[in-house]
Formats: structure tokens, sequence, C-alpha cells
């Protein structure tokens, strides 16, 4: 809504003004016309003196993003995975897994209480602990049977812990984590990467009942490792589609029509070659406005150039989403066209004096 607002306003601005007595640069008396939109107008000529203040260029990557709990990984055990557990030197409590069976399949589950049962020594605890730390206490509880008794745990299969990845990824799935730490870009590219309309720099998290805001594409661009979390078990990401960000161009160019902004920064200079430049014999190089809705009201900033050399300033001055450019039309060809228009009028009237 406020983008057609601004386009009105620059459709009102300029059609407020004579320009056949029209003195640039602008003054602040034509915006009156647009005293009822109830919002103050600034109007800035763009000079070599002030180019500098208007030069900055978007950032399309954002800042630094901090997701607690990301820095490290560490895989425990749940309910539902596998262990394979070896006592060296005991062949009778090693699980046989015979010629057509894999450790998976000979392994011990982890049951929904959390433990899983071992010869001589009954239910072991397991869920939430390192399969280090299930090893140690398995240890100390085989001691009362075996001197020294040399464990081996390690999980075989990975089936408790996953994290999923939906939006705009070229196959959003679940994936499992395992003793490998994955971290979001790992997971990005494991769930096929981006589609074309993906935008990396508004990625979400949601990790309990919390929910982050994760700026990939600052990793991708800046490298902020902050911004390429590794992730944990029930991590959710979603990634968005992109909002297209645009600019509008309107008034005598070759092309009126809308310019991208999504993913670069365009300058002036840049926008209007894009279009095909100024209309030749229509457009008044002076009249170059580009219109900006800001916090303190609807600013106006004016091109004049007469001198070709001012889209050299152009080429310094950024545009912004939801900006409007218009180039007015020259007063001599106004004057054109107003006679074109009167001429069948004056050729009725010579007939009817001949008669």
């Amino acid at each position: 809504m406020r983008s057609w607002l601004l386009i009105g306003l620059a459709c009102t601005f300029v059609a407020g003004c004579d320009f056949t007595k029209t003195y640039f640069p602008v003054k602040k008396e034509p915006v009156r016309q647009v005293e009822e939109l109830q919002t103050s107008v600034t109007v800035i000529p763009l000079t070599a003196q002030n180019i500098g203040n208007y030069s900055a260029k978007r950032q399309l990557a954002g800042g630094t993003t901090n997701v607690p709990g990301s820095n490290s990984w560490n895989y425990r055990v749940g309910a539902g995975d596998i262990l394979d557990v070896v006592v060296w030197d005991h062949p009778e409590l090693t699980m046989p897994s015979g010629e057509n069976r894999t450790p998976e399949q000979s392994g011990l589950r982890v049951q929904a209480d959390g433990t899983f049962f071992y010869p001589f020594v009954g239910q072991i605890p397991a869920k939430g602990l390192t399969p280090e730390a299930i090893r140690e206490n398995l240890k100390l509880k085989l001691a009362d049977y075996i001197p020294d008794p040399q464990v081996e745990v390690r999980v075989v299969g990975y089936n408790s812990q996953s994290v999923s990845i939906t939006g705009e990824v070229n196959t959003p799935n679940r994936q499992p984590l395992t003793a490998t730490q994955v971290t979001l870009l790992q997971a990005v590219d494991a769930a096929g990467g981006l589609t074309e309309d993906a935008d990396p720099s508004g990625v979400t998290l949601r990790r309990g009942g919390a929910l982050y805001n994760v700026d990939l594409q600052a990793f991708l661009e800046r490298g902020l490792a902050s911004n390429n979390p590794t992730l944990q078990s029930g991590d959710v990401v979603n990634v968005p589609r992109i909002a297209l960000k645009e600019a509008y161009l309107l008034g005598q160019i070759v092309e009126a029509t809308t310019i991208d902004l999504t993913r670069e920064n365009i300058s002036l200079t840049q926008a209007l070659t894009r279009v095909g430049g100024l209309k030749e014999d229509q457009a008044d190089a002076r009249g170059i406005f580009v219109f900006r809705d800001t916090d303190a009201g609807i600013t106006v900033y004016q091109l004049d150039a007469s001198n070709p050399t001012a889209f050299l300033l152009g080429t310094r001055f950024m545009i912004h989403p939801q900006d409007v450019i218009y180039v007015t039309t020259a007063p001599l060809y106004r004057w054109n066209r107003l006679i074109t228009s009167l001429l069948p009028s004056i050729t009725t009237v010579k007939a009817a004096d001949d008669l």
C-alpha cells in the first residue's frame, strides 16, 4: 500500500509542476500540491558535495547470529539406538553376528526406559550418556565377575536423534544425527541444497521452545562461523522463500518497469541503463527524481543530468527497495504534443473559412 502511495505522490508531484516554467533544481513550492497526504516532503538535489552520503551499499547479508548450545557436538545415546558391546578375551559375552548378520542386526537395542540388558550385570543405563560413559559403567559392573575387563562400546544404529530440514530446499527431509557433528550448511546440502527461490539470509531454527533467526548468507559471503551452527537433536530448520524487493521506474524512460533489488545493489545510473535510458527528445534530463519513503517523511532526490557527466554521480547513488524513479517530460516535447492535439481543430476552421 505504501508503494502505491509513493507512486501516486510521484505522479502528483510532477503533474503539479508546469515544466514550461519550472526552474531547476526544484523549489519546495510545488510540494504544497501534496499537503493533503499529511506527510512532509524534502527535496534534495544530488551534487558532487553530497553524493557521498548516498553511496553506501545495502548490506544484503546480515550480522552475527548466536544460537545457544551450538559450539560443539558429543553424541548421547537415546532410546532405539543399537549398541555393539565387545569384552575382549571373552567371546561368550560377545553377541554372535554370524555370516549374514550385521553388527546392527546382532547389537543391543536401548529400550524405551533408556536401558539395555547385558549378561551377568542385568540392565545398564544408556539414555543420555556417551558411549564412553556407558563403557566405564559397564566395566565397573563386570569387574565383579571378570578381572580387569577390557570393554568396547560403540553405536552401530543411530535411531534416536535427528533434525528436520524444510522449506526452500530441493529435498526436504529428516536427517539422523550420528557421532559426527552436522552443521546447518551440511544439513542444507544433504537436503539437496537451496532452491532458486530460497532466502538463505532468513533461515529459522526452532530448538525446544525457542525460534532463532540464522543468516546463513552471512556465513557464505563473510565467513561468520556463528551463522553456521552445529545442529542438535530435535532442531527444525526452515529455509523461507525470498521476498521480492523492487524499485519502480516511471515517466520518460524507454520502458516503464520494475528493477529487482533482491540479490544485488543497483545504482541510479544502472537502473536507468537497464530500462534503455531516457527517451530521446521527450525526457527532461534535469528532472530525474527518486522518491523514497522514510521514517521522517518522503524524501525526493533530484539528479540534474543536463550535463551527461552527472550520470557519474548517479553511479554512486544507491537505489533502495520501494524507491520510485520518475523522469519528467521535456517542456518542448509537451508544447509540441499540445500543438499536435490542436491540429485537427485548426484544419477544420480553415476548411470552414474556405466555404
